[in-house]
């Protein structure tokens, strides 16, 4: 039976999402990998993720790519360094750089080798252009972060999905699918909980890869959605 395998945050974490890929999922070219975004910032190897991920699409695997908020840093410092303009001689600094920063940014240009957001390659700008910003599957709604309930269609805030961190959600509203998502780091414990609960209508698979210093943190996952069975990948890329 073919598998859907769920893989949320992986923050340039590339040695440890080769090795939850290649050691333990071990994907056929019949099953499906979803990416729930936030493939780069804070680790060390943004740049090998996306080409890791690239690769897979271009050996002919099913591969779905999620938007997440930290693309979308990227992509808005890139646009907002595009439209600054000097006035009266005086050059004004890029605050969203300054914040994208603050959240990964220079681990991702380093893994790049440029120090320039515009000297990353068109190429990786453009596929993070193309990425979804959400999935509906028959049971499962699949995006980063999360839906905006508060209005009639949540499918029309596409900022929340990147962004939003708390959400009830309305069953209706999404067919009484299950929201599957990232972006807030939760325990492992609860994702456990999350998986096997009949109380909740989400998931969240953040696992805080970027925190293994804190218990229950730290780990990379993966989630089957025919089975429901989760598979943890401590990481391996902090030394």
């Amino acid at each position: 039976m073919a598998k859907q395998w769920v893989i949320p945050d992986i923050h340039g974490n590339n040695e440890t999402l080769r090795a939850l890929i290649e050691e333990k999922i071990k994907p056929s070219r019949n099953d499906t990998i979803y990416f729930l975004g936030d493939y780069i910032d804070r680790g060390p190897d943004s740049k090998d993720v996306i080409d890791y991920i690239i690769e897979f699409q271009k050996d002919d695997y099913k591969i779905r790519t999620l938007r997440g908020n930290h693309e979308d840093y990227l992509l808005r410092t890139f646009d907002n360094e595009n439209v600054r303009k000097n006035i009266l001689g005086i050059t004004y600094q890029n605050n969203l750089k300054n914040e994208w920063f603050k959240f990964g940014g220079k681990e991702t240009l380093k893994s790049f080798g440029v120090s320039d957001v515009h000297d990353i390659p068109p190429m990786y700008i453009d596929w993070m252009r193309g990425l979804e910003y959400f999935i509906q599957l028959d049971h499962f709604i699949l995006v980063h972060a999360g839906l905006n309930f508060n209005i009639d269609d949540p499918f029309a805030d596409k900022e929340s999905m990147l962004w939003i961190k708390g959400f009830k959600a309305d069953p209706v509203k999404i067919g009484h699918r299950k929201i599957i998502h990232g972006h807030v780091p939760v325990s492992l414990d609860f994702i456990k909980m999350l998986k096997t609960s009949n109380k909740h209508n989400y998931i969240d698979l953040d696992n805080g890869i970027y925190m293994p210093q804190k218990t229950g943190f730290g780990n990379l996952v993966a989630l089957d959605l025919t089975t429901m069975e989760l598979i943890v990948q401590p990481n391996i890329d902090v030394k």
